[in-house]
């Protein structure tokens, strides 16, 4: 071979040198995109990820509100089942109130034949009401109190304190914790 073939040689293999630098030089470059990508997938994944085990938590923590409440919601419906019958009872017994408060001197024997048979059934009545734990709502004497009094009257008594039942007019009846019905009152105003 001469010398110019040489050269040429030469010349050829410094530049498939060069070329298959830059190859590696692009081929580096695109696995460090090719990572970087990656990378990025791994970090939006991560995150999508981390979004909902949060969403998780807290679709459990509804869940668990929802179930708690349900149970409360059970849990009074029981505790307060009897309460409209015992309601819609309020009227009948005022009723026999009403009755057997009428004076036994002034009736005459048939009359009062049928008030004691009321004073039974009043009794009756009234064991139904503490057995399921109705209880009537004190407030003659006592000071008005707006959750469980209901002022339909005021009257101004100097020998009384202020803000003092003076009168019930109608009874008020609680049942278990619960008013079902207010006392109807005459409050002592100032």
């Amino acid at each position: 071979m001469d010398k110019v073939d040489k050269k040429e040689e030469l010349e050829n293999l410094k530049e498939k040198l060069e070329n298959t630098k830059e190859e590696i030089k692009e081929k580096k470059e695109k696995k460090e995109k090719h990572k970087s990508k990656e990378l990025e997938e791994i970090e939006k994944l991560k995150l999508e990820n981390s979004l909902k085990d949060e969403k998780l938590l807290r679709v459990q923590a509804e869940f668990m509100n929802f179930k708690r409440r349900k149970e409360e919601d059970i849990s009074n419906m029981l505790k307060y089942a009897n309460e409209d019958i015992l309601k819609a009872m309020l009227p009948i017994v005022d009723n026999f109130e009403r009755a057997i408060n009428l004076d036994d001197n002034d009736l005459s024997d048939e009359v009062s034949k049928f008030l004691s048979g009321f004073k039974m059934i009043y009794s009756d009545i009234i064991n139904i009401f503490n057995n399921n734990e109705v209880k009537v709502i004190e407030a003659e004497g006592l000071e008005f109190d707006p959750t469980r009094h209901q002022a339909v009257l005021v009257e101004h008594d100097v020998t009384k304190p202020a803000n003092v039942v003076l009168e019930v007019l109608q009874k008020g009846y609680m049942y278990k914790d619960k008013v079902i019905r207010p006392a109807m009152v005459k409050v002592n105003g100032e």
